[in-house]
């Protein structure tokens, strides 16, 4: 599980070594894991309709996961994704999937 302390590490990297403003509005990137494409299918399902947009399924290298991948517009503060990645992680147990595994950020694109 991702701690307060290492998103609030996170928000203090990125201030320090960009111009990002990363307390604004910024692209973030969702990940799920699991074995099962129809499993992460419904959970696609799920979470466009919540807003976010689907970027792919995609399988690992080695064959044996796959990888959801969504994306959203937000600001966020390292509490409000602390709370937001409690909601994923709540929804991966509720959808049965092996794991959220986490998100990625950048900045929105013009």
């Amino acid at each position: 599980m991702i701690e307060l302390g290492m998103l609030e590490d996170m928000f203090s990297g990125i201030r320090a070594k960009t111009k990002w403003n990363v307390d604004g509005p910024m692209l973030w990137g969702y990940f799920f894991t699991d074995s099962s494409a129809e499993k992460l299918e419904r959970a696609a399902t799920h979470l466009t309709a919540q807003g976010y947009h689907l970027v792919e399924i995609r399988e690992t290298d080695d064959g044996s996961t796959r990888v959801l991948h969504v994306e959203r517009v937000e600001a966020h503060s390292p509490q409000t994704l602390f709370a937001r990645n409690e909601v994923l992680y709540k929804l991966a147990d509720q959808l049965e999937l092996d794991s959220y595994d986490g998100m990625d950020v950048g900045p929105v694109s013009s």
